[in-house]
C-alpha cells in the first residue's frame, strides 16, 4: 500500500470526517503531501485545512490502523480506493462515489458486466417470489450480475435466486463487513463470502446507522447498467435505488403488480413515469444488448 492510499483509507476510519470534508481536503491536496491524519494537526495544516474545527482530537493512533489493516489482509478483506484500477468504471460516474469500497468475496465480479440492480420489497409477496423463481434462470444464464442490498425479503431472494441458477452477486450493505444486517441474512452472507461478493463504503467495524440505508442505495444503482424494481411501495428504499439510476441516466425496470396491492404501487407509478415495463427476461436483455453486444 502506497503513502497515499494510506492517508486516504486512514480517513476513513476517521468518523469525523465526511465525504465533503475528503473531497476538500484533495482538492487542497491532491497527492495528501501536507495533511497526515497520523500526526496532530499543526498550524500550518490548519491555515490550509480550515474545515478543521476540533485539530486536537483529530489524528489517529498508526499503531492500531496498522493491526486493523492486517486484521482485514487476515479476513481477506480488500480495500479499492476510487483511484484504483479495480475500482468499478460505472461507479465513478455517480454523485459522490464512494472514496473506497471494503469487499470481501470474489473481487473480479466488479469488472464483470453487465451488472443489474434489482430490489423490492421486505415484505415480498408470493407474486413477487414467482416473477424471480421465473426471471432469473434466463437472465443468469446471459451473463447478467444480480446487484442487491442484503436486506429480507426481495433483496435475499435476489441473492440467492441467482446463485441457485448457477450465477453470481454482489451485495451492497450499510454498516461495516463485521456487522451483517439483517442477522437472519447471516447464513446468506457466510456463503456469499465464499463465492460471490459483499462490499460497503465503510470500515469493517462500522455499526450500521439509519442514514447508511439509504446511502447505500446509491451504490447498487452506480454499480448496475440499470436497475430492476420487483414490489414496492410509494415511499420506500426500492424508489430511491430507481430515483438514483434515473438521476444517473441509467435504465430502469419494473415488474407491473395488482392495483389491489400496495406493494405495488410505487413499481406501477414508476412504468407511469416512463420506467420499461418487465413480463419476461427478455425485456431487460434487449436493453442490455445494445450496450453490451
Amino acid at each position: 500500500m502506497n503513502d497515499f492510499k494510506e492517508k486516504l483509507i486512514a480517513l476513513l476510519h476517521d468518523p469525523y470526517y465526511s465525504w465533503n470534508d475528503i473531497f476538500r481536503i484533495l482538492k487542497m491536496d491532491p497527492e495528501l503531501n501536507y495533511f497526515d491524519p497520523f500526526l496532530p494537526v499543526n498550524d500550518s495544516q490548519l491555515n490550509l485545512f480550515p474545515l478543521i474545527q476540533n485539530p486536537s482530537n483529530l489524528f489517529l493512533n498508526p499503531e492500531k490502523f496498522n493491526e486493523q489493516i492486517q486484521q482485514y489482509k487476515k479476513q481477506e478483506i480488500e480495500i479499492i480506493t476510487v483511484f484504483d484500477d479495480l475500482y468499478p468504471s460505472y461507479l465513478k460516474e455517480i454523485y459522490q462515489p464512494p472514496w473506497a469500497l471494503f469487499a470481501k468475496g470474489e473481487i473480479t465480479l466488479l469488472e464483470k458486466e453487465p451488472k443489474l440492480a434489482v430490489v423490492g420489497s421486505r415484505q415480498a409477496t408470493q407474486y413477487g417470489k414467482n416473477a424471480i423463481r421465473m426471471l432469473f434462470p434466463e437472465l443468469v444464464s446471459s451473463g447478467v450480475v444480480i446487484v442487491s442490498g442484503l436486506a429480507k425479503g426481495i433483496d435475499a431472494l435476489a441473492h440467492e435466486s441467482a446463485m441457485k441458477n448457477g450465477g453470481k452477486t454482489i451485495a451492497v450493505i450499510a454498516g461495516g463487513l463485521y456487522h451483517i444486517y439483517p442477522n437472519e441474512n447471516m447464513g446468506l452472507a457466510l456463503e456469499m463470502f465464499k463465492s460471490q461478493l459483499i462490499v460497503s463504503e465503510y470500515p469493517p467495524d462500522t455499526k450500521p446507522l439509519k442514514w447508511h440505508f439509504p446511502a447505500r442505495n446509491r451504490i447498487i444503482s452506480g454499480l448496475s447498467y440499470g436497475t430492476f424494481i420487483i414490489e414496492a411501495k410509494r415511499k420506500s428504499g426500492s424508489l430511491i435505488t430507481a430515483n438514483y439510476a434515473l438521476n444517473e441516466g441509467r435504465e430502469v425496470f419494473s415488474l407491473p403488480g395488482s392495483i389491489f396491492n400496495p406493494n405495488s404501487n410505487g413499481a406501477n407509478e414508476l412504468i407511469q413515469q416512463g420506467a420499461k415495463l418487465v413480463t419476461t427476461a427478455k425485456d431487460i436483455l434487449d436493453e442490455m444488448s445494445y450496450k453490451f453486444n
